[in-house]
């Protein structure tokens, strides 16, 4: 069995706002306005430039992802990984998509680096648990693959957080 892809996932409690990585992602809404809970943070920190390239970009579909430049934070790129409507909860299909699109949409921009939060459990109301082994699950099937990443970080608001997604990865299967 190939655990490779293992080796390129790190899991932390932190602030994903300061994550030096090439990118992080932001769990958007497919209005791609930034308003509270990681996105609000992302705007704070990064800048009103942030906004205005979502602005530019316009509305995506449920599940979609578009990159933005990251204003004044140490990444490079913002990844906007829509998994709800502005106001209403993330299913597990679009949480499940909006990881998925947003790998991929690193890999097309050739980047090696990647930061994710908890997508859809602040605001959005989705389980924590179950969106441990959603992404981590669209993670490992991505990093099977031939893709440009070489770190796929989880940065968790919280001890408990951290302490899920660390038990989610340990319990996983090769495939």
């Amino acid at each position: 069995m190939n655990q490779e892809w293992r080796s390129k996932i790190r899991l932390r409690q932190g602030d994903l706002t300061g994550a030096p990585v090439d990118a992080i992602v932001n769990a958007a809404n497919n209005d791609l306005m930034l308003g509270g809970g990681v996105a609000g943070a992302i705007r704070a920190k990064g800048g009103p430039s942030i906004q205005a390239e979502c602005n530019a970009i316009g509305r995506i579909a449920l599940g979609e992802a578009a990159i933005t430049g990251a204003g004044w934070l140490k990444a490079r790129h913002v990844i906007h990984a829509a998994s709800m409507r502005l106001g209403e909860s993330t299913s597990e299909e679009n949480l499940r998509r909006s990881t998925r699109n947003s790998l991929k949409l690193a890999a097309e921009n050739s980047l090696k680096s990647i930061a994710f939060p908890a997508i859809g459990t602040g605001i959005a109301g989705f389980p924590i648990e179950r969106c441990a082994q959603v992404m981590l699950e669209e993670v490992r099937d991505h990093l099977k693959q031939s893709t440009t990443l070489e770190l796929v970080e989880f940065v968790l608001f919280d001890q408990n957080s951290l302490h899920i997604f660390e038990k989610a990865l340990a319990s996983m299967k090769d495939s």
